[in-house]
């Protein structure tokens, strides 16, 4: 059973840095794509990041040049390390995985971790 454990959320001020990670068990997860969804209140679960089979990236428009998704050698470990971070960025961040290659829609993953809060306030 695929297993998912987000950490290292917080609270940050504008302008600061975060790293979220995401413990990943249950399968061998170098045929997955992976990354990061987030959800603020009152608005949709959007795409933020993700390392996609094959070792492609894709980033949300407004995160790009800020944000960074990587994973570890052996496919457990999936990271979103985010710099200059604004008060928009505040919201529930989700690690997700789907065997294959899926799309930016979150319907098309079935793995889901339990989500961290991602603050940024002065």
């Amino acid at each position: 059973q695929v297993q998912l454990v987000e950490s290292g959320g917080g609270l940050v001020q504008p302008g600061g840095s975060l790293r979220l990670s995401c413990a990943a068990s249950g399968s061998i997860f170098i045929g997955y794509d992976m990354g990061w969804y987030r959800q603020a209140p009152g608005k949709q679960r959007e795409m933020v990041a993700i390392s996609t089979v094959g070792d492609g990236t894709k980033y949300e428009d407004s995160v790009v040049g800020r944000f960074s998704v990587s994973r570890n050698d052996d496919h457990t470990m999936v990271y979103l390390q985010m710099t200059n971070l604004k008060p928009e960025d505040t919201a529930v961040y989700y690690c997700a995985a789907e065997f294959g290659i899926a799309g930016r829609d979150p319907n098309e993953y079935d793995h889901w971790g339990q989500g961290t809060q991602v603050t940024v306030s002065s």
